[in-house]
């Protein structure tokens, strides 16, 4: 019996299209067979590298073709809701970029429309798939850590600036997510300050604290300002403590046997302080491409119809963050409740 072929289209090749095309094309079973974007001289690139692969700047010839059986949509944030909701509504599974839609209203109609269509929604989520993610879920699931204390992440470098979106919806939506998957735990309240530089009303630089409903805490700096490029998080818990350095080629986790144990001995002004302080190792981390890995999953949950952990609820409770994360910017660190 044969595989079935699965047709994907692309919309928007700009700066991530290229990769997208690149991945699900090398897919065995799989054909990119059109790729849509506004600008002729993007889809003369597309031509140059691809030249079986169909080009358009009209977005209804892949919408109304009965050949395509998911588009994926990588184009500025502004446009997702739109591209996506048509593609539902004809019947594609849609992939679409980080951040999901621009509200939560229309994060939830989305997902409305794919169930009611039975159709897969995948939010391109790309770090849930690097090896460095799914080792820190791993020894997080595991209890390796113990009960988590707190969560703390710092992603700065100098640009890329957005023209449509500030730093928090351009950047955080990668934290957030990651803290998403890695945190079984609610969210209960947000607050964020941050700061425009250049007249444009965009902040360029901003720190989010997250409160979760146990004692969990996590906080986010981002910045498009940074003389250096910083990806580290750092995750605290009852037994070990851990730290990522994205951007270390060999040793990207590095986990601390270390820890503190607070003893009351005879009320408050007692209390017994006990560092400990034993070993560090680093885990070995699979060296894949996940943005490859993450497409081979897409199309194995539309072969099999299965649901995947970065679907449209997942998207959507990123979207949640960041609309309270820009409602408290907005109130000069007000705290927002979800």
């Amino acid at each position: 019996m044969m595989q079935r072929v699965l047709n994907i289209a692309v919309v928007g090749f700009g700066y991530w299209g290229p990769n997208i095309v690149r991945n699900f094309h090398a897919i065995e079973g799989t054909r990119v067979i059109s790729v849509c974007d506004r600008e002729s001289t993007a889809l003369k690139r597309v031509k140059k590298s691809y030249p079986s692969i169909q080009t358009s700047t009209d977005f209804n010839k892949i919408i109304y073709s009965p050949d395509i059986d998911a588009v994926a949509i990588v184009t500025p944030v502004s446009a997702h809701y739109e591209l996506a909701k048509k593609a539902l509504e004809n019947g594609k599974h849609i992939f679409v970029e980080k951040p999901f839609t621009s509200t939560v209203a229309q994060a939830e109609k989305l997902i409305e429309l794919a169930d009611k269509k039975n159709l897969k929604i995948m939010v391109d989520h790309t770090f849930l798939f690097t090896g460095a993610v799914r080792k820190i879920k791993e020894l997080v699931d595991n209890d390796i850590l113990g009960d988590l204390y707190y969560y703390d992440s710092m992603r700065v470098n100098l640009g890329l600036f957005q023209h449509d979106i500030n730093v928090i919806w351009d950047l955080v939506p990668h934290d957030l997510s990651i803290m998403d998957f890695l945190i079984d735990e609610k969210v209960d309240a947000i607050i964020a300050s941050g700061k425009p530089h250049f007249g444009n009303e965009l902040e360029d630089i901003a720190f989010i604290t997250v409160y979760f409903t146990n004692n969990i805490i996590a906080h986010f700096n981002v910045n498009w300002l940074s003389p250096v490029k910083v990806r580290t998080t750092l995750i605290g818990g009852e037994k070990r403590m851990l730290v990522w350095n994205d951007l270390d080629a060999d040793e990207k986790i590095k986990v601390y046997d270390k820890g503190v144990k607070v003893e009351n001995n005879e009320g408050i002004y007692n209390l017994l302080v006990s560092y400990r302080s034993g070993d560090m190792w680093a885990p070995k981390v699979e060296q894949t491409e996940a943005l490859r890995a993450e497409a081979e999953y897409f199309v194995d949950c539309i072969l099999n119809d299965k649901t995947p952990f970065n679907d449209g609820h997942a998207g959507l409770r990123v979207i949640k963050m960041l609309e309270a994360s820009n409602k408290s910017l907005k109130n000069e660190g007000k705290m927002v409740k979800l």
